[in-house]
């Protein structure tokens, strides 16, 4: 998701509500004290050595009951940078192989320098803590019948809230975020980058398109009419990124989620070199496909079977298991 507030944990109210984000955007980020000083580690909820990101729980001194989800992901090295990080007087290193002409080493890097980018949701409700929490996943094949019998029956009953959503359609919050937006109620969008993205590194580029029109949850919802939003934003979105950050579509990944995250329509624009959380064939459906698919039949997204993961603690597992899906 998109949404999130740059903040100083370590000064704000601790009864304010809050989604803290430090983008790592050099001179643009905010300055501030150890935010983390007052955080007690309650446990590790995920952790994932290729994507090189840990998932902890942890509770703010002083602060009764209110719990935190802290998201820890190494940044990718600033190519201008990496001489200050293997020459840097302030930094050491540690030999822990040699082999002829081999070796590996520990290299600890200049303290000018981020090593990692914080991502804080707090204070974290049950669903957040379990949304964060890596679970075992299971291969789901939903046809329309099992769609209308247990996802959206499910789906309506378990909502994550989207007042976030709403704060950003409506410019309450991240207005200063946006890249670009076309207001039309119907095909208009609003673009600006996900939180996942550090908005340094481009070739990590990852932008959401969130749009304006009301009701249409997922690709479920998506029927010919929708084709014209559907090219708005393809084209639209394809032009900004170029303007702005000079990529070419050439170098785009555009795609929706299935199931989405949240309820609301949105498509993800992310670099090609870049492996997205979600972008594999079990998540991913590409824009353009999803176009020519409804071109070819308007009822395509209600009559195809979709293949999707989910995960032992989701609320849709369970309500497949009750259905007695993964008896067999």
């Amino acid at each position: 998701m998109a949404a999130s507030v740059i903040g100083d944990l370590a000064q704000e109210s601790p009864a304010k509500k809050q989604k803290l984000s430090d983008e790592g955007v050099p001179g643009d980020a905010k300055q501030e004290a150890n935010a983390f000083q007052n955080l007690e580690i309650v446990k590790v909820l995920r952790e994932d050595s290729k994507l090189k990101l840990i998932t902890v729980l942890g509770r703010f001194t002083g602060v009764a009951g209110k719990e935190a989800v802290v998201l820890l992901e190494r940044l990718p090295f600033h190519k201008e940078k990496v001489a200050d990080v293997l020459s840097s007087e302030d930094g050491r290193t540690e030999e822990t192989l040699k082999n002829d002409i081999y070796s590996t080493h520990n290299v600890f890097s200049s303290r000018t320098l981020a090593d990692c980018k914080a991502t804080v949701i707090y204070p974290a409700t049950s669903k957040h803590i379990d949304k964060y929490t890596e679970h075992v996943p299971f291969i789901v094949r939903e046809t329309p019948e099992l769609f209308r019998k247990v996802t959206k029956p499910c789906l309506e009953s378990s909502k994550f809230s989207l007042q976030w959503v709403l704060n950003i359609l409506e410019k309450k919050t991240e207005s200063d975020r946006i890249v670009f937006e076309d207001p039309d109620p119907e095909t208009g969008f609003i673009l600006l980058p996900d939180m996942k993205w550090n908005r340094s590194d481009l070739e990590s580029l990852y932008l959401v398109a969130i749009v304006h029109k009301h009701g249409i949850h997922s690709i479920r919802d998506l029927r010919r009419e929708h084709l014209p939003l559907l090219k708005n934003i393809l084209v639209k979105g394809k032009a900004a990124i170029k303007e702005k950050f000079n990529i070419p579509g050439s170098k785009l990944r555009i795609y929706f989620h299935y199931q989405p995250s949240y309820g609301h329509l949105h498509v993800h624009f992310t670099h090609v070199k870049f492996d997205a959380p979600g972008s594999d064939c079990l998540r991913a459906h590409l824009l353009e496909d999803v176009m020519e698919n409804l071109e070819m039949d308007d009822q395509f997204y209600s009559k195809k079977t979709l293949i999707y993961v989910v995960r032992e603690n989701e609320d849709l597992y369970k309500a497949y298991k009750a259905a007695g899906y993964f008896d067999e």
